[in-house]
């Protein structure tokens, strides 16, 4: 019997109160054809109904690359399981993503895991073992004792405890069945082996399938095309078929928002495509500043948002090939993509022009193993008690995607972000800066609204930390907040100090200010 089914079929079999997992990564390697079927399917039908859908990260870009949005329907999904949650604003329509307006009007379960833990918790599943232990996520909102990821008040299960083990207390997470999973290559043959040639991020995927194997459920695989079988090398296939029930074959899948295919996120070397333009302005004196920080020939991981412009701006600086990355500069993602140049907003996780690839999971073990010993992070709040806060702010709920794991086990920190937000408009000239309009809201307040991460437990432990905006930089020392540069043309009282919350601990002495190149407009300002 062909395994090869259209996506209706394929997922005609799911019943009530079923787990159903799957893969994606904002929009890369979304099973999307899959998932609208089913999300089709409970329109038309009314079934299955009440399903935990288990995604360990943020699956489709909520707009053209849908992903769990197809499935945020009411009934259909009673619980959501997620390693971030994506938030954007439909520039079509001025609507956050379906999905977000459930979470926003407690009409689901909806728990909120690190990545680290999403993706770790699978190998847990695929072994049969009582559940997922760490260290890391103590003291966040993931902890018990600060909500236990929940993000909604309809949660009653505790999904995370806090245990006790060798006089230690430590995170666990206990194992579920996962009876289906949907997941995304992009060649099989008809017995169902599956390659991955098309696709720069692997993500969860393999892990996805044996944990669903393990608990007796299904893998149904979405595929460009059918191959021959045995046309491909052994050394190609990533999963054997004999775990693979059902393929869906969909030849027009996106490769990610806005980029129907583009063999440089697959190939070190090529002809320059074009790097994103970041425009002159606060996002690019703070990359800028930040770029300062890294260091040749150390494992460098940038998280999604301000972080991401660094490796942008040092290939506009020259310090980065466009087309063939660096051997000096060593720069991945939480999702496993080595060298070549990291990419911002949508196009964030898969690297262009990389030099390898591995799995999600994987790449857990390396940041959890503490590899990646400087990260650039961004950040939505900084309070007086040394903690940032990138999980859920205002009507925001992201989640900590792999920010917990990436900032617990790193060495050096670096956190990007405008001083305040909403409104804020500044101007440049003879690198000097002048605030026409100040942000609505400040970042430096007194208690942030969630616990990302203890910055100041971290530091307390060996960690250096900087926080980098676009008029003043600051040192996270034992003690608290060390103002120690600020930009040429901003009032130290007026432009910082009367938008914090909290006061620094100290303020250096002369106080040095930034350097003047970081305000320069012209392309490769900054060094």
């Amino acid at each position: 019997m062909s395994k090869i089914l259209s996506a209706a079929q394929a997922v005609a079999s799911i019943k009530d109160g079923q787990t159903v997992a799957s893969v994606g990564v904002i929009g890369w390697v979304v099973p999307d054809a899959t998932l609208s079927a089913l999300g089709k399917r409970f329109r038309e039908t009314a079934s299955p109904r009440n399903l935990t859908f288990y995604f360990p990260c943020g699956t489709g870009d909520a707009v053209d690359i849908r992903g769990m949005d197809h499935v945020a329907q009411e009934g259909l999904m009673k619980r959501i399981v997620s390693g971030s949650y994506i938030n954007p604003v439909d520039p079509r329509t001025g609507k956050r993503p379906a999905l977000m307006q459930l979470i926003q009007e407690n009409r689901i379960e909806a728990y909120s895991w690190p990545i680290g833990a999403s993706m770790h918790w699978l190998r847990e599943v695929a072994r049969k073992s009582p559940g997922y232990i760490t260290r890391v996520g103590l003291g966040t909102y993931a902890d018990p004792d600060n909500g236990g990821g929940k993000f909604t008040n309809c949660c009653e299960d505790n999904l995370i405890q806090k245990i006790r083990l060798n006089g230690e207390e430590l995170l666990f997470y206990p194992t579920w069945s996962v009876d289906v999973a949907i997941i995304r290559a992009s060649s099989a043959d008809e017995f169902g082996n599956l390659s991955f040639e098309d696709e720069p991020l692997v993500s969860s995927s393999l892990a996805l399938a044996l944990a669903a194997k393990a608990s007796g459920g299904q893998v149904i695989a979405q595929v460009r095309r059918i191959v021959p079988r045995g046309e491909r090398l052994a050394t190609a296939i990533r999963l054997p078929g004999m775990f693979v029930d059902t393929l869906v074959v969909e030849p027009d899948m996106m490769m990610s928002t806005d980029t129907p295919y583009n063999d440089a996120y697959l190939h070190p070397n090529g002809p320059r495509t074009g790097l994103p333009e970041i425009p002159f302005g606060p996002d690019k004196v703070i990359a800028r500043r930040a770029a300062m920080e890294v260091r040749k020939h150390e494992l460098s991981i940038f998280g999604f948002g301000a972080a991401a412009d660094v490796p942008l701006v040092m290939a506009e600086q020259g310090l980065i090939d466009p087309e063939t990355g660096s051997d000096d500069y060593w720069f991945t993602t939480e999702h496993g993509s080595y060298g070549g140049i990291v990419m911002n907003g949508w196009q964030f996780s898969a690297n262009l022009h990389p030099q390898a690839l591995i799995d999600g999971v994987t790449q857990f073990d390396v940041i959890d193993g503490g590899l990646c010993r400087f990260a650039a992070l961004a950040f939505a709040e900084y309070d007086s008690h040394g903690t940032v806060n990138v999980s859920k702010f205002g009507k925001v709920n992201p989640g900590a995607g792999g920010f917990i794991d990436i900032a617990k086990n790193a060495q050096r920190l670096v956190f990007t972000g405008s001083f305040t937000t909403g409104g804020l408009d500044i101007g440049y000239d003879g690198g000097c800066m002048t605030i026409r309009q100040e942000g609505k809201v400040s970042k430096f307040v007194n208690t942030a609204q969630s616990i990302t991460y203890s910055v100041g437990k971290g530091v307390a432990v060996g960690q250096t930390a900087l926080i980098v905006t676009e008029r003043a930089v600051f040192e996270v020392t034992r003690e608290g907040l060390v103002l120690i540069e600020i930009a040429p043309g901003a009032d130290l009282q007026r432009d910082i100090l009367d938008h914090m919350a909290f006061a620094p601990h100290h303020i250096l002495d002369p106080l040095p200010l930034m350097d003047a190149s970081l305000f320069d407009p012209a392309p490769g300002g900054g060094i």
